[in-house]
């Protein structure tokens, strides 16, 4: 089978992590830590571990001639359609008890990235996409997500998850742009990147992401109306430095000042 999947397959694999994630969700987890170059403290727990071999669980049985790409468990298999899971993004946050964590289901078809899911089981969201478009589903209902019309730099919310990398990388003009836009927050993992697609923020730049951090949200904010790439304006699925915004004009004036 060489069939990308559709929505109620997407939230299959949704429903088998959330099962996982909660039973877990403010307990005491087995906590390991896993070397990040920049941190001291990267956690992986057997939450993560449990999430991503259902989800694999339920792709192999499904699809077993894609291939799959997993942050606690690597790449098996090959072809041109890819999963890319990040069982849990936000594990500190999930750690902590705070909602700002989620399981995110990519799918890419030659590299680029073609389908998406972000299920946050306590607040029982999930943000998805798919060949009909960008959609938010609250309590079993849907609606069809919409990136902010914002174009003035000075109006607009900017969002980063964390101040570290900054100083780390003075060769990208970070301060430059927190200097002309409104307001600038941290800390919500990949639950801001949602919030960009419905439109309550403006322009989301990371510096150093991996594909299991993007590739479920590149099509979610796409297919909403916004931008995408690396800081370099190339396919943000392989990761790396990565600026999202709600539209192509405040997307070119980020790209700008980033590279100074």
């Amino acid at each position: 089978m060489t069939q990308l999947p559709d929505a109620l397959f997407l939230h299959r694999l949704a429903d088998a992590a959330d099962a996982e994630t909660m039973q877990r969700f403010r307990t005491r987890l087995d906590v390991q830590s896993k070397p990040k170059d920049g941190y001291k403290f990267d956690p992986v727990t057997d939450a993560d571990r449990a999430a991503e071999i259902a989800i694999r669980a339920i792709i192999r049985d499904a699809y077993p001639d894609h291939a799959i790409e997993g942050e606690e468990f690597g790449v098996s298999g090959s072809g041109d359609i890819r999963w890319v899971i990040d069982p849990i993004d936000g594990t500190r946050p999930f750690l902590l008890g705070i909602p700002v964590w989620g399981t995110l289901i990519g799918v890419t078809q030659k590299g680029h990235a073609v389908s998406g899911m972000m299920s946050q089981p306590v607040t029982r969201e999930r943000f998805w996409a798919d060949r009909t478009g960008s959609w938010m589903q609250r309590d079993s209902k849907a609606i069809e997500l919409k990136t902010s019309e914002k174009v003035d730099l000075a109006d607009a919310i900017l969002h980063t998850n964390s101040p570290e990398p900054i100083l780390r990388n003075p060769q990208i003009s970070f301060e430059a742009l927190n200097r002309q836009v409104k307001m600038t927050r941290y800390g919500g993992e990949c639950y801001a990147f949602a919030m960009l697609a419905a439109g309550h923020i403006d322009i989301c730049f990371e510096f150093s992401l991996q594909p299991y951090d993007i590739v479920a949200i590149i099509p979610i904010i796409e297919k909403a109306g916004g931008v995408v790439t690396t800081l370099s304006g190339g396919n943000a699925a392989a990761g790396g430095p990565v600026v999202m915004a709600a539209n192509a004009s405040l997307h070119a004036q980020v790209l700008q000042i980033l590279n100074g």
